[in-house]
């Protein structure tokens, strides 16, 4: 088959309606590649989101220099470790809350798969929040005033436009990405020069010293450091199921961890050095007043970002749906997301901070991601060495050797999230644990949840495992 004649059945592809829900992808219907991985979650981290994010180093009052160490730093093991959970939908063709019910039981899957389905729907209001002022900001740039209304007005065009690609489903959105996020990319290469020859960066303006220093590195590399790539692990599978068998796992490994990586870092990078300049870091004052000659250019990477995130948020929205056994179609349950990611939405718009309100609501969401986390490795990579019985997964649960729910999984994510809160330390008091005050109001509530649930599964559940791993079965 020709390039052409590729790019026509592959664009014939996208605009089909996605057949698949959560069954084990066909071989033949296995024909991503990691590049196309690479552009999937490359476009879903070239977002506003993230030097926004960036930004917060600097709020918290570390230097530019300390900022941009923490987020390279933490996103190289935050993103090595997502590599590894998008390598268990390679190896198997099943998405993410499915491979759940391995470590968790046939329904007691059901408890992350709940979880994954409100997070994503709290994440599509969210990454629509952060782009509102940006664009109401850049409009102002191109004589388009306007207030309150103006937001709800582009929030939910940009919700029809994200639900209406999600309900296509992956083909829709593998395209999507490979087509736009080159263009994205060039755009920001060009707001990162004239941002570092436009603005004064200020590189060793550091505002806090000793025991406050190392809360605010905590805190950061929770919010866009480790936590960052972590925030993700529960949507990996979805996409990497997709992925040929041809391909090898260190390939999905460098394609999906890279694509993850660079723009993180990258355009955190960038929204700590705008902010270094002393120039206002609420979100619409980090972009305007640096780029305003590029308005157009500026308006569309806007817009782009929240879609090419959002589109992810509401397709494993309806695979965590389905896999929690509701029975609908997907395209409603992504319409039903979306309505609920308008809630969220309206909610962020009557917030008055951007930093409180985007700390409290990623320190929720890594206090329990992080010890399913730990369960998920520790069941997957070590007691069960990549063996995987793949119909089992979908046996009724009086019949499938994973059995109904696996208590020792529920205890040790249980007591996982009670050691994560207990040193986590958010921005108000209810997110304050009592081992972060205590050790100096730090933040290492992702370290404590995943080490403590995943070393307390290895020691409860490790004889189970080896009595229910068929040794003829293996992930290929």
């Amino acid at each position: 088959m020709s390039l052409a004649d590729h790019e026509r059945q592959e664009l014939a592809e996208a605009v089909q309606i996605d057949p698949h829900g959560i069954e084990q992808i066909p071989d033949a219907d296995r024909d991503s590649t990691p590049l196309q991985q690479f552009w999937i979650w490359a476009g879903a981290n070239i977002a506003p989101i993230n030097w926004v994010l960036g930004a917060l180093g600097i709020v918290l009052g570390l230097s530019l220099i300390e900022t941009i160490l923490v987020v390279a730093i933490g996103n190289l093991a935050g993103c090595a470790l997502f590599g590894l959970f998008c390598v268990m939908g390679h190896r198997t063709g099943v998405n993410q809350m499915v491979l759940s019910r391995s470590a968790f039981g046939r329904r007691g899957a059901y408890v992350p798969g709940v979880a994954q389905l409100l997070l994503t729907m709290g994440w599509v209001g969210v990454n629509t929040w952060v782009v509102l002022d940006l664009s109401l900001g850049v409009l102002d740039e191109l004589g388009i005033s306007g207030g309150t209304g103006l937001k709800y007005v582009i929030g939910f065009l940009l919700m029809a436009t994200q639900a209406a690609i999600a309900i296509y489903g992956f083909y829709l959105i593998r395209t999507f990405e490979k087509y736009t996020v080159p263009v994205a990319a060039l755009i920001m290469v060009v707001m990162s020069v004239l941002a570092w020859t436009k603005s004064d960066v200020t590189w060793n303006n550091s505002t806090v010293h000793g025991a406050d220093k190392l809360t605010s590195i905590s805190q950061l590399l929770t919010a866009i450091g480790i936590g960052w790539g972590i925030s993700w692990f529960t949507y990996s599978s979805d996409y990497t199921r997709f992925v040929s068998r041809k391909y090898t796992d260190r390939q999905v490994f460098w394609g999906t961890s890279l694509g993850m990586f660079i723009p993180t870092v990258w355009l955190a990078g960038l929204g700590a050095s705008i902010a270094s300049s002393g120039s206002e870091t609420d979100p619409s004052q980090l972009v305007v007043t640096v780029f305003g000659g590029m308005s157009i250019p500026v308006l569309l990477l806007i817009m782009h970002g929240p879609i090419a995130t959002n589109i992810l948020n509401l397709y494993s929205c309806s695979l965590a749906a389905l896999s929690i056994g509701l029975r609908a179609a997907r395209w409603k349950v992504t319409a039903a997301a979306a309505v609920v990611g308008s809630g969220v939405l309206v909610a962020f718009i009557q917030s008055d901070s951007f930093a409180t309100s985007f700390d409290n609501w990623i320190v929720s969401i890594i206090v329990w991601i992080s010890p399913w986390a730990g369960i998920t490795l520790v069941e997957f990579f070590i007691l069960r060495r990549g063996r995987v019985d793949v119909p089992a997964l979908y046996e009724p649960p009086d019949r499938s050797i994973y059995g109904d729910i696996n208590w020792p999984a529920i205890v040790a994510l249980v007591l996982g999230l009670a050691a994560g809160w207990a040193w986590e330390y958010g921005l108000v008091g209810p997110l304050q644990g009592p081992i972060a005050k205590a050790l100096g109001n730090t933040d290492f509530s992702w370290a404590a949840g995943m080490f403590v649930a995943g070393g307390l599964y290895w020691v409860l559940a490790r004889h189970r495992v080896r009595g229910t791993t068929p040794e003829s079965v293996a992930a290929p």
